[in-house]
């Protein structure tokens, strides 16, 4: 495993202290800062240098996400951590807060400055305690030391950090309604444009990056964006951290640089549990498209190497799937999730993954019939691309891809009303 990033902590004896974040170098970039060795320019020149892209799935630039913001407007800004973390098979974002909190915090303080915005809210899931007394710990030591607050470090840089709990809702990973539900209102996701950099928290301009993205921050400043692309490949700066499940013999969190082939994370997880065959990936948490074993074999683990293999890295969370799994089963599991987590603002989501949902069940229950399964990539299809956020992808995704690597399954199940992997 790297280590070099987000989790450069994790050997110390007390990883998550302020202590222990600054004997790694913690701090640094945001003293510099403070010295006036680091201005608004150059930070974001580093981190399009780094190729940086956001971590919690959809794999944006940073850096140029964080030059949209109109950091000259007057009034206030916002800086907001998306921090739910609700995609199935993604535990990453728990780490971070649990071992390196500091590094979240300098993070964004860092785009604070940046963006000329003095308040910041790291939004959690709301089943996340351990997380959030960790990060109020956190918080409460960078107090003490000045390092986060009014006049920070003796300067006249202001920047003051909230964490907030929300309900536990799916939906309100997207950026829009995780602002409508910090704003104490339903968590449904709003019409864009206008976008969060014009239009956020309390109708002021905000930006809105995952907990990985902003940790990732001090380290590329402290040691250059050069440094941290290097680490991975064009187009794909860095470390990633992979949370990898499912059939495998040591399932966690693992940092490695981007352009990793998938057969070494494979192995740093000890191997398929039991020695059993690989059957599948589902490579980048429960919405991206299954991708099966000989393609996955082939592949590095990097946004473009999975893009173009027709599917996603998204958050980074892999579920390894053995020869036991019967696909339907899986399918149907997957499409119920959806169906529970839709916020139900748009009718091709919320009709759609119901309907899904309700003729895999069928088909699983000996009841299916031989136009389900073009009618399920139909519905599918009619869904992706009409929705106000990409919950609707989301849910339409993963079924496509079911159907279009393990049709057969879906074919012999309703012809013999059982599995073909089960018996």
């Amino acid at each position: 495993m790297a280590n070099e990033v987000c989790f450069r902590t994790l050997d110390l004896e007390t990883p998550w202290s302020l202590e222990a974040y600054e004997s790694v170098g913690g701090y640094s970039s945001l003293r510099k800062i403070i010295a006036g060795e680091l201005d608004h320019e150059k930070i974001i020149d580093e981190l399009k240098l780094s190729a940086l892209r956001g971590r919690g799935g959809a794999g944006f630039p940073t850096g140029l996400k964080w030059s949209f913001m109109p950091r000259n407007m007057p009034g206030q800004k916002y800086v907001v951590c998306n921090s739910d973390e609700g995609e199935p098979g993604t535990f990453k974002d728990r780490d971070i807060l649990r071992f390196n909190p500091h590094q979240l915090i300098e993070g964004m303080a860092i785009a604070g400055y940046v963006m000329n915005a003095t308040v910041g809210y790291n939004y959690m899931r709301g089943e996340f305690y351990e997380p959030f007394d960790r990060m109020e710990q956190a918080l409460k030591e960078a107090r003490s030391k000045n390092l986060i607050g009014d006049n920070i470090l003796g300067s006249d840089f202001c920047f003051e950090l909230h964490n907030h709990l929300g309900g536990g809702a799916y939906i309100c990973g997207e950026e829009t309604a995780l602002i409508e539900s910090l704003e104490g209102k339903k968590g449904q996701p709003r019409f864009k444009p206008p976008f969060p950099a014009n239009y956020g928290v309390f109708g002021r301009p905000t930006n809105v990056n995952n907990t990985e993205s902003y940790a990732s921050v001090p380290a590329i400043l402290e040691n250059g964006g050069q440094w941290f692309l290097d680490l991975g490949k064009p187009n794909n700066g860095g470390t990633k951290i992979f949370s990898v499940s499912g059939h495998v013999t040591n399932p966690g969190n693992f940092e490695i640089n981007l352009g990793t082939p998938f057969k070494d994370l494979l192995e740093m997880a000890g191997g398929m549990l039991a020695g059993n065959q690989l059957k599948a990936v589902i490579p980048g948490g429960s919405s991206s498209p299954i991708l099966p074993a000989e393609v996955m074999m082939e592949l590095t683990m990097d946004y473009d190497a999975i893009g173009k293999a027709g599917s996603m890295l998204g958050s980074g969370a892999v579920m390894v799937i053995d020869e036991s799994v019967c696909m339907v089963e899986l399918a149907a599991r997957t499409a119920h999730f959806y169906y529970e987590e839709s916020c139900g603002q748009c009718s091709p989501c919320r009709e759609g993954t119901g309907w899904m949902s309700r003729v895999i069940h069928r088909i699983l229950e000996g009841e299916g019939k031989p136009e389900d399964i073009d009618n399920l990539d139909r519905v599918a299809g009619n869904i992706m691309g009409r929705t106000i956020c990409a919950l609707g992808d989301a849910a339409a995704m993963p079924i496509k891809g079911f159907l279009k690597n393990y049709r057969h399954e879906f074919e012999y199940m309703i012809e013999h009303k059982r599995s073909m992997v089960k018996g």
